[in-house]
């Protein structure tokens, strides 16, 4: 089984509240269509612009108190909404995704997941679906409700389905030395513990943006792609295996 990340920077602009990337989500489903049945798919995408800007808005990283029960509520279906959007394609391209709510199977705690319910998505898997699950808000334990980003989610899946891959799909080619946009900022073709990031979440990122998904891609017990989604073509060479992008060292 592959785990794919639809990175939320991949399937919208982050900076533009509830824009969507149609034609670049279409590339990709196309390219997983090339491999499935043969290979099982795991799809995870991120909040973009319908999630991160309503978390922010209703500040619901703070915990419970009863103006941001509408906001929690708000943001969960923001993603709903992003989600169908996202499965629509796929069942156009004849891939049988299912969505599968993260706040309804995950509990968490200081921002980690401590309880999951999997039996549904390995049914689902067993039966040749294609789960899609989302970064979403959650119940926690500690402060009453919580943002579970889509990277957490990979994370602990990795840990309890060992994945034969997972793949991160980015709007830049890898993890770089510094910002991308520096003119001396180099591809890290492979990373490992010893790799400390130093980046900057975006504009609406209120997951942690690229530090945590170097921290979360380091405790997963399998290989670790980065690539560049935007590109057609470097999904289906990382499926292949093919050297791309950033690589966790196994």
């Amino acid at each position: 089984m592959i785990i794919v990340k639809l990175g939320g920077s991949v399937i919208s602009n982050k900076n533009k509240p509830f824009s969507f990337n149609e034609n670049v989500v279409e590339n990709l489903a196309e390219e997983i269509s090339q491999f499935y049945p043969e290979k099982k798919f795991l799809v995870v995408h991120g909040g973009g612009s319908f999630g991160h800007p309503l978390a922010k808005k209703y500040e619901l990283r703070k915990g419970l108190n009863e103006e941001r029960k509408v906001g929690f509520s708000y943001t969960h279906e923001a993603m709903l909404e992003l989600n169908k959007k996202i499965i629509n394609i796929f069942l156009e391209k004849n891939l049988p995704a299912f969505s599968v709510s993260p706040s309804s199977i995950f509990l968490i705690e200081k921002g980690e997941i401590v309880e999951g319910w999997l039996k549904i998505i390995e049914e689902l898997l067993d039966k040749d679906f294609i789960p899609v699950l989302f970064g979403d808000v959650a119940i926690a334990k500690d402060k009453g409700i919580d943002i579970l980003s889509g990277d957490q989610i990979i994370s602990f899946l990795a840990n309890k389905m060992k994945p034969e891959k997972v793949i991160f799909l980015m709007d830049v080619d890898g993890i770089y030395t510094k910002s991308p946009e520096e003119k001396d900022a180099e591809l890290i073709e492979v990373i490992d513990e010893k790799l400390k990031p130093e980046g900057k979440a975006g504009v609406y990122d209120v997951t942690g943006g690229i530090k945590n998904k170097i921290e979360q891609a380091l405790k997963m017990p399998c290989q670790v792609y980065f690539i560049n989604g935007m590109i057609k073509g470097n999904l289906t060479k990382a499926i292949k295996g093919e050297k791309i992008g950033t690589r966790k060292k196994l």
